[in-house]
């Protein structure tokens, strides 16, 4: 099926089989990637089936990462809204704000991270420690810079992110002295003009800041639902697999139950059988005895009426 839409022709029967493709697990990838390109080229979409065909097997951390991707639309889309803030006011922050936001940004970091390797373990693949540590780098990456934000918006990365080496800091101010906008290295007109630039440049701070601060907020405070969520389901977990290891316990007394009654059950039969055999021949043998009496008593009534 394909679609009309900005920017030319889009093939949404290829894109939806390279987002069902990056969540298969690595294990399952291949085998799934030559279906998918047979039932591609089968309907006659040659130029899909080669894409789909030149798609590379993603790392477990790659994804995992992608899974957390698209199993969390909402909350990713947070988290992606988190970095760009971030992104945005990273330059100009002071150093306090830089602490605050880069402290929650190692909290939701490290819970996102926590979350993809619960994914996986549910989807049946354990990460190894190496491959937890890859997740939290990409998603590292991902607040951090903007092009591999972009990457992983995709859902179909192939391997691991790495952050920058460096991240931009704002150096610690003085009492008494004040940022400079960015930009505004040439000296101004006037000191009016000055004036009114520095005040400029210091609302767009504030304002940036706020909206960092607004994000890492609400991340935050969709962490901690998540957390409780998780918690639930972890105590409804637990509580399945008690239920579940008392009703294979009743399972397993029930059907050794089962196979006693059935081997009393052929004993009884053979018994039955055995039973019927002897009253079979005990009725034979009966009528065999009433016959010779019977033949007995008529040699008695013959013999007694010839003497007469």
């Amino acid at each position: 099926m394909r679609r009309k839409g900005e920017g030319g022709e889009v093939r949404d029967g290829v894109d939806a089989a390279l987002d069902a493709l990056y969540t298969t697990a690595p294990p399952d990838f291949v085998a799934r990637r030559e279906q998918l390109a047979v039932a591609a080229r089968t309907a006659g979409r040659a130029d899909d089936a080669r894409l789909i065909h030149a798609a590379r097997r993603p790392t477990l951390a790659a994804w995992a990462s992608n899974l957390l991707l698209r199993s969390e639309p909402e909350e990713s889309r947070r988290f992606l809204e988190l970095g760009q803030a971030l992104r945005a006011a990273y330059q100009d922050l002071d150093t306090d704000a830089v602490k605050e936001l880069s402290e929650r940004r190692r909290q939701i970091v490290s819970a996102l991270s926590r979350q993809a390797a619960q994914l996986a373990r549910t989807a049946g693949h354990q990460l190894s420690n190496a491959a937890e540590r890859e997740v939290e780098s990409t998603l590292q990456a991902v607040l951090t810079d903007e092009s591999a934000a972009s990457q992983w918006g995709t859902g179909r990365l192939e391997s691991a992110l790495k952050p920058p080496s460096s991240l931009p800091v704002a150096p610690p101010l003085t009492s008494g002295t004040r940022r400079k906008p960015p930009g505004s290295t040439r000296a101004p007109a006037s000191s009016r003009t000055a004036a009114k630039d520095e005040s400029a440049a210091r609302r767009r701070r504030q304002q940036e800041l706020a909206r960092a601060r607004k994000a890492a907020e609400a991340a935050a405070r969709h962490l901690r639902e998540l957390q409780a969520a998780r918690t639930d389901a972890d105590t409804l977990l637990q509580r399945a697999r008690d239920r579940h290891g008392k009703a294979r316990e009743r399972f397993s007394i029930a059907e050794e139950e089962l196979k006693e009654a059935r081997e009393r059950l052929q004993r009884t039969e053979e018994d039955r059988q055995d039973a019927e055999t002897r009253d079979a021949a005990a009725a034979d043998a009966v009528a065999a005895a009433e016959l010779a009496v019977h033949e007995a008593d008529q040699e008695v009534h013959r013999l007694g009426s010839s003497n007469a």
